[in-house]
This record gives structure tokens, C-alpha cells and sequence, in this order.
């Protein structure tokens, strides 16, 4: 009987132990999980075939995170180098008024550390796979960018899918609909967004979570700041959300660096733009004095500019921020101009002073549709421009659509996909110089 109980004895303490050891684990992958780097984005450096900004939040315990970087068929990563990045701590978005992923009202706790590094004298047209290593040596998952430098690339451009937690499927339309411009385009090389891909940006956890999308970890993305992304539940409006949750170049003009910015994929200059820093005449002096002169110091193939706002009122065709742009477009031969807001999309051919022509010279003006499938518009007869406007597309409330843009020597192609794959509208950019 002696001998059975110390069995039974060694049987409960064996268990205990296996108690105990399970609860060390459970806490260390606990605490591995909290203090993993996250908000993780790759963002295009002022030159993308040789540099690439990554931007990244860690907890607040860690001090010292860093990139480790290689090329992909460095699969063992001997040739791996890594930067170290810079870190502030934000405090943008704590206690903001906003919506749990279960609908239920709270203030964001988001106190992080924010952190930017720029990867320097890399190899043009080449994969590269990089993780963020914690201070404590905890690492992310791997993620992966290429470089620009041949003149025949491709991108996926979107917009206006107002990401919220609350609303999942919003997102779900939107990624179906870059699974269909992949299904589309198999090679294309990064993503742009122009605008409004969060409900709230002032509500963190919103970044948070659409930053874990595969996209995010499989390319590169520029983005543009949409009025949706510089606003709070409660409408404080402020860039610093857009600025603190990416690291796009810091290159624009004074109060508006890493906002608006520009970069040159390869033979193609990218000027991004803020429409909610432009609402007077002093504003809006000051972004078209920078767009000058970028203009002028980064002489490219192709000139793209970008903004939220739409140029025409999608419904009937009325003058937006055409008008305020078309001058200085026309002066400084901007070949392509995209935006966004309007939830319609709408084309031209190449105008110039107000007028379409054969193509060999003005700018071709696209604005993206929707693809939440929940927040689109319905077009009414064309009223005015009807000159002008060529090609105009939504399918109402519930909309889902995106652009293909491909580009080579001798011109850049625009084609609007519908969420079935379905070629709806193209054009083609002529290249000027």
C-alpha cells in the first residue's frame, strides 16, 4: 500500500509540474505576442530603386529595435545587414474616442513606440525579405519589398474602403478586389492607395489590424492621407495620424513632411498630396509652390500626381479640384493625375487648357472608385463636361472596383477592373519627353 501511494504522490506532483510548466509557456508566449513588433508597412524612399522606408511600432520596453534585411534567394540570410530605427514615443493616439472590433464604444489605449528606418544603396530590381527584431530579440514575421529600376513595371492602385473593425467585410471587399488585380496582373511589382482606407485614422486599432493583411507584409505601398484618414470619431481632423502610423519620405513642405512627399520609381515621379491642408488660397499656394519645385528638381519620364479629393463630381460631371489644378498641370506637363473621395470613378483623355487632345501633350485625369461594397454613389446624367469625360463607372451603394497601372518607354496604361476581373474602361498615357 506504501509503494501505491507514493506512486500516486509522484503521479499528483508529475502533474503539478506539468501545470506549472504549461503556465510558463502560456506566459512567455504571452509576453513574446505583447512585445512583437507590429504596425508593420513598407513605404517607398525618395528613390525606389535604391532606397525603402519601413515603418513599425514595438511596445514601449523595447529600446532598440532594428531591420534585418537580405536578398530573398539569400535564403539563409548570411548576407543579412540590418538598421537600426528611429524611434519617438507616441502618444497621437491614446485616448481617442472610437469602436471595438465587437461594436462596443471605447477610448483607443495606444501608447507605443514609433519607429522609421530607411534601407539605403539597395539593389535596383531585386526581392528583398526583412523582419523587425525586437530590443529583446523577439522578431516579426517575414516581409518582403522589390526595388524598382526597370522601366517596365506594374502596380495595383485602390481606394476608399474605409477600413473598420466593427464592419469587417469592408476590408474583405477590398482585399478580394487586389486578389482580382493580381488575378489580373501576376507580376505587379507595389500598391497604391489614394486615400480614405480607414474609417477613423485617428482610431489606432484600426491601423493596426489592417497593417496584418498579407499585402502589407508582400509589398510596398504609398498612400495618400484621405480626409477619412485625418479624422477622429469625434472630427478633431489632424495629418499626425496619417504621419505616425507610416514612414513615407520627408520631403514635402513645411508641416506636411511625411504627408505629402515625393519619390521616383524609375522612370516615373510620384508627387503625393494632402487635400485637407489645402482648403485657402495660402494653402493651397504653398502645396503648388512644392509641387514646382520638386517638378523642376526631379526631371522624369512620366509625372504622376496624386490627391484625395476628386477633380469632377462623379454624379453629373462638375468641376472639383480639376479647376484649381488644371494651370499648373498643363505648365509643368503632368502626364497623369489620380484621385480618389467621389466613390465614382471617372476618365479623361489628355486635356490641355480645358480642352482634349491627340495625346502628345496635357494630362489624363482618373479618379478611383469604391471597394468597400457599402459606401459607393450613383452617377445621374452627365450634366456638364460631357466634352471631356469619357468614361464614367459605379455600381451605386455597393461598390467594388480598382486600377491596374503598367508602365514602360513609351507609355503607361490605366485599366478599371470590376470586383468579377471584368476590363470595364482603359487608357493609355502617352509618353511625352
Amino acid at each position: 500500500m506504501a509503494v501505491k501511494a507514493l506512486t500516486l504522490q509522484k503521479i499528483v506532483l508529475m502533474k503539478k509540474i506539468s501545470s506549472l510548466i504549461i503556465a510558463i509557456i502560456t506566459i512567455a508566449i504571452t509576453a513574446q505576442a505583447q512585445n512583437k513588433p507590429y504596425s508593420i508597412i513598407t513605404c517607398p524612399g525618395e528613390d525606389v530603386s535604391r532606397q525603402m522606408n519601413i515603418s513599425w511600432a514595438s511596445d514601449t520596453s523595447q529600446k532598440a529595435d532594428y531591420v534585418l534585411y537580405t536578398i530573398v534567394k539569400d535564403k539563409n540570410w548570411k548576407k543579412a545587414k540590418r538598421v537600426l530605427g528611429k524611434n519617438n514615443l507616441c502618444r497621437t493616439f491614446d485616448s481617442i474616442y472610437s469602436k471595438t472590433a465587437d461594436n462596443q464604444n471605447f477610448y483607443e489605449k495606444a501608447v507605443f513606440n514609433k519607429y522609421g528606418a530607411t534601407l539605403q544603396n539597395l539593389k535596383p530590381s531585386t526581392v528583398y525579405a526583412y523582419k523587425i527584431v525586437s530590443g529583446n530579440g523577439i522578431e516579426s514575421g517575414i516581409h518582403h519589398f522589390k526595388t524598382a529600376g526597370a522601366n517596365k513595371w506594374s502596380a495595383a492602385i485602390i481606394s476608399d474602403f474605409h477600413h473598420y473593425t466593427p464592419l469587417p467585410h469592408r476590408l474583405e471587399a477590398a482585399v478580394a478586389m487586389l486578389d482580382t488585380i493580381k488575378s489580373y496582373d501576376p507580376n505587379i511589382d507595389w500598391i497604391l492607395h489614394v486615400g480614405d482606407v480607414c474609417a477613423w485614422g485617428g482610431s489606432y486599432s484600426f491601423w493596426k489590424t489592417l497593417y496584418e493583411n498579407n499585402y502589407f507584409s508582400d509589398y510596398m505601398w504609398a498612400g495618400v492621407n484621405g480626409n477619412h484618414d485625418n479624422m477622429t470619431r469625434k472630427y478633431f481632423l489632424s495629418n499626425a495620424f496619417f504621419r505616425n502610423v507610416n514612414y513615407y519620405p520627408l520631403n514635402g513642405y513645411s508641416g506636411e513632411e511625411g504627408v505629402c512627399y515625393y519619390f521616383k520609381y524609375s522612370n516615373a515621379l510620384f508627387i503625393i498630396l494632402n487635400n485637407e491642408d489645402m482648403h485657402t488660397d495660402e494653402q493651397l499656394n504653398a502645396a503648388q509652390n512644392w509641387v514646382r519645385r520638386v517638378a523642376a528638381e526631379n526631371p522624369s519620364k512620366y509625372i504622376i500626381v496624386c490627391e484625395h479629393y476628386q477633380w469632377f463630381y462623379g454624379e453629373n460631371g462638375k468641376f472639383s479640384q480639376y479647376s484649381r489644378w488644371c494651370s499648373l498641370f498643363d505648365e509643368l506637363g503632368v502626364d497623369l493625375a489620380l484621385s480618389a473621395n467621389n466613390h465614382i470613378y471617372v476618365r479623361t483623355n489628355a486635356l490641355y487648357d480645358g480642352k482634349e487632345t491627340d495625346g502628345t501633350k496635357g494630362t489624363v485625369y482618373v479618379q478611383t472608385p469604391s471597394s468597400d461594397n457599402e459606401r459607393g454613389m450613383n452617377a445621374d446624367t452627365l450634366k456638364y463636361n460631357p466634352d471631356i469625360i469619357k468614361y464614367r463607372w459605379t455600381e451605386g451603394a455597393k461598390t467594388v472596383g480598382g486600377l491596374s497601372l503598367k508602365a514602360n518607354n513609351k507609355e503607361l496604361t490605366i485599366t478599371l477592373l470590376n470586383r468579377y476581373g471584368k476590363v470595364l474602361d482603359s487608357v493609355a498615357v502617352k509618353a511625352k519627353r
